[in-house]
């Protein structure tokens, strides 16, 4: 199933590669089903909508869409001590994002010169939330709650219906909870292009967040233009990174933990210590046979699984800025020495007592993260993602004067003459 590796260039390289070609893969046959339902769902918005529902998930809804009633209905039928866990994760994920608001702003200058950016919420925000097996009332926590602290005028969420034509109750329970305004049974690809064209029933947003399977993210990466969206999440992954101090039980729980998320998902730990690695596969066979989804962990762990042996914590760390991982486990002595060498990574998780799942659902900190290595230039979800700044100028007469001469010039530079002319026409 798995197997300890050196650190070497060309393993490193080879992992590597691997990894993050699951990211730009792409079926032709998907892309061309995808562009053939959103095209039909812009010609014939609420019919094409029925007839994929249909289609896709078995029955069309009596009611397409759930009053804020029927929310409320749904979640008191969930267990209670589910909907205390609810409030109690909702409440850790406002106190973290509420830290990450920003304010508009205002700078005068004694010439009278004034600037300023302005910032608020979009004004209407889709959220695609899985439905069925898969199934993730934390992702409609994790993607509602900061869009309410950014101040989205209105959060619209789309779910698909089960089979019996009704939503996922603790998907309604986590809605209610995070405060969405309006829901809409309605999935897969053709959900994505009701929400970027609008429809008879679905309102047209500004911008698609959440995730969904190939379908979904194909369509959010053909739609984005028509539509803002979050990012294209590929499929999820952990580094985890240990030294000779770490407990590989703990190693091996929070391996299996990430691959079992999917055949494509990735879990590697790379440690300073032989002995801590050969530990580490023990438990992940021992530990791997009771587990319910033992041959999706299988065939994660054998495709994009790996165990390394490295040189010395620095090499470690050097590997795991190279990769860039959705997820990064320190599990070390002294983790918070890495805390401000682990410059590539969407979540950090420090320490033997901050497992993965932590993040997944509690802790706070957004898991909407971003993978394939593109936390090099991407950053987690966030209040940011949800608001949209401008800004402004002010000058006085005399401070344009002022500042003429040198406008002039640089527009001249560039052969602007119209540019030039508009600053000139203001002097005569």
């Amino acid at each position: 199933m798995i197997k300890v590796t050196g650190v070497k260039e060309k393993n490193r390289a080879e992992l590597i590669g691997r990894l993050k070609l699951r990211m730009q893969k792409s079926n032709p046959e998907i892309e061309k089903t995808v562009a053939e339902i959103i095209e039909n769902v812009r010609l014939h918005g609420d019919e094409a909508l029925r007839r994929y529902t249909l289609k896709f998930d078995g029955r069309v809804p009596e009611k397409t869409e759930v009053s804020k009633d029927e929310m409320r209905a749904y979640a008191m039928q969930c267990e209670g001590p589910f909907i205390d866990s609810l409030k109690k994760a909702a409440s850790n994920i406002e106190d973290f994002h509420m830290c990450q608001k920003q304010q508009s702003w205002i700078k005068t200058r004694a010439d009278g010169v004034i600037t300023g950016q302005r910032i608020r919420g979009l004004h209407k925000v889709g959220i695609y939330v899985p439905g069925g097996t898969a199934a993730y009332p934390s992702s409609v926590l994790m993607n509602a709650i900061p869009a309410k602290i950014a101040g989205v005028g209105e959060i619209i969420m789309v779910t698909p219906p089960g089979r019996n034509g009704t939503p996922d109750k603790n998907i309604m329970a986590a809605a209610y909870t995070a405060g969405v305004d309006r829901v809409f049974l309605a999935g897969g690809a053709q959900a994505v292009a009701a929400l970027a064209y609008g429809t008879e029933t679905i309102p047209r947003v500004d911008k698609v967040v959440g995730p969904g399977n190939i379908f979904v993210a194909t369509a959010k990466k053909q739609l984005f233009g028509t539509v803002g969206i979050d990012m294209v999440a590929g499929p999820s992954e952990i580094l985890i990174v240990a030294d000779e101090t770490a407990n590989p039980k703990f190693l091996a729980a929070d391996m299996l933990s990430q691959a079992e998320h999917d055949v494509l998902a990735s879990a590697v730990l790379i440690t300073n210590s032989e002995e801590i690695a050969e530990q580490t596969i023990e438990e992940i066979y021992k530990q791997a046979k009771s587990l319910s989804r033992k041959e999706i962990i299988e065939q994660s762990l054998e495709n994009y699984g790996a165990v390394i042996v490295s040189g010395s914590m620095d090499e470690a760390v050097g590997f795991a800025n190279e990769l860039a991982p959705e997820h990064i486990e320190i599990c070390a002595r002294k983790p918070f020495e890495y805390i401000g060498r682990i410059d590539n990574a969407g979540s950090v998780f420090l320490g033997n007592y901050s497992p993965e799942p932590l993040g997944d659902y509690f802790a706070g900190p957004n898991h909407v993260l971003p993978t394939g290595g593109t936390a090099r230039f991407f950053s987690p979800l966030s209040v940011d993602t949800f608001v949209k700044k401008s800004s402004f100028i002010y000058y006085t007469e005399e401070a344009l004067r002022s500042a003429s001469d040198d406008i002039i010039r640089l527009a001249e530079a560039e052969g602007l003459t119209a540019h030039a002319n508009s600053i000139t026409v203001r002097e005569k």
